[in-house]
């Protein structure tokens, strides 16, 4: 989005031929012909007595009588030495000059590939804008409609085109502009607001449609591909870096962690956020999302550290929303407030984390399995709610219609109860999950 978050691009590289690297080199083979041949010379010379070796013109090959000083014969493997010298350094230099070739056709290889991925995936890499209506001000007046411009990517020839949600949530209206420059008004299908995702439809021939990969096996130090828009101006701008980790975890401002995010170096800025990050083999591997300049208790700044929603949460989550037009998250049915260990001595609670029930929804699961106000849930299913953990992220295991176990502390004894989880699909009100 314009005004929030930053992409991410990632690219896989080949490892090189390791059975090449097997075998000796050219000038191993030339230096030990040569070599041998000098050594077989000078033996051959020796056992000969007065045979005369003077095709390779040394000294101590060419030899007079038997009676020859000693002062001779050390001069001679003086120039043996030197000889041999020589050619071993004319051998290296000769291997530094295949070496540096080998480097530089691998660096022209990832380019080659770089610049075949960008020609494949680019066209199918759109720019998305969000017009969001003008509001009433306190004085009566209707202030202007605003835009909001992200990135996105067309994962379907039906025209499905996968973003995320901060970039279209405030809009009403949507256009989607190819890389050719055509703009296309856009329909909003669903989204979900804890992964950060939407998919919209365009209608009409779509130029391209990208391939979304395996986002699990990715592994630090794969090359990283980013194409989106910058600013909202800068259309399908290609950026490269690595795979800089897998598996991070950032909180969302909805009080949800986003688990499993894929980190970049790439450079990615504000516009770049719904655009794909790919890797070499032309696959879509994450959707970029944000990045993260410092922290709020540190006047410490950084860069390079831009994140992506992986490519298989990308893909689960879309292919409900097109195949159902929405996706569904689980519901209990409550309104709750989280307990901190602050909370929990100030009002003298039994446990330290969890999430303490204020309301429960008329009709609910909560309040047909037996929950009731003032409840404090610790546990819901295999999962215990940290104090730093979220409810959000150990409900959301789960899907519409499981059964589970959920803990609760009533008044100083812990009882559990048996909830059959409703569907939400993102429609509700977030606070009655």
């Amino acid at each position: 989005m314009y005004n929030q978050y930053q992409p991410y691009y990632e690219v896989r590289q080949d490892k090189p031929d390791k059975n090449k690297n097997n075998r000796p080199s050219w000038g191993t083979v030339i230096l030990i012909a040569l070599v041998t041949a000098i050594l077989g010379g000078f033996i051959g010379g020796s056992v000969g007595g007065n045979s005369e070796m003077k095709f390779l013109n040394l000294p101590f090959l060419n030899k007079g009588t038997e009676t020859e000083s000693k002062t001779a014969d050390d001069a001679e493997m003086n120039a043996l030495r030197e000889q041999i010298s020589s050619l071993q350094n004319q051998i290296n230099n000769l291997g530094a000059v295949q070496s540096t070739g080998y480097m530089e056709a691998e660096q022209v290889e990832v380019s080659s590939q770089i610049t075949r991925v960008v020609e494949e995936v680019a066209p199918a890499v759109v720019t998305i804008t969000a017009v969001i209506p003008g509001s009433m001000t306190y004085f009566g007046f209707r202030t202007s409609d605003s835009t909001s411009m992200g990135s996105g990517v067309i994962i379907s020839e039906d025209g499905y085109i996968l973003t995320n949600n901060h970039v279209i949530s405030e809009g009403r209206e949507y256009y989607a502009e190819l890389a050719n420059g055509t703009v296309l008004q856009a329909e909003l299908i669903s989204a979900d607001s804890f992964s950060d995702l939407a998919v919209l439809k365009v209608e009409g021939d779509v130029p391209a449609v990208a391939k979304l990969g395996n986002s699990d096996l990715l592994k630090p130090g794969e090359t990283a591909i980013a194409i989106g828009s910058p600013l909202g101006n800068f259309k399908n701008t290609v950026t490269v870096g690595v795979i800089s980790a897998t598996g991070r975890f950032l909180e969302s401002n909805n009080g949800y962690q986003m688990e499993n995010l894929i980190q970049t170096d790439t450079a990615i800025n504000q516009g770049n956020s719904g655009g794909p990050l790919v890797n070499l083999a032309g696959e879509v591997i994450g959707i970029n999302v944000m990045i993260v300049r410092g922290s709020s208790y540190s006047s410490a700044t950084a860069e390079g550290l831009g994140f992506a929603i992986p490519a298989n949460t990308a893909k689960l989550i879309s292919d409900q929303i097109i195949q159902n037009g929405a996706f569904s998250r689980p519901v209990l049915g409550i309104r709750w407030t989280e307990i901190t260990s602050r909370m929990a001595r100030a009002y003298r609670l039994p446990t330290e984390s969890g999430v303490y029930i204020m309301e429960i929804t008329n009709g609910g699961p909560a309040q047909k399995a037996g929950l009731q106000v003032d409840d404090i849930i610790i546990r819901i299913g295999d999962y215990t709610i940290a104090e730093n953990g979220s409810f959000y992220n150990c409900l959301f295991k789960y899907s519409p219609g499981d059964t589970v176990e959920i803990e609760v502390y009533r008044g100083s004894t812990t009882k559990t109860f048996t909830v059959t989880l409703a569907g939400d699909a993102d429609r509700t009100n977030v606070t009655r999950l």
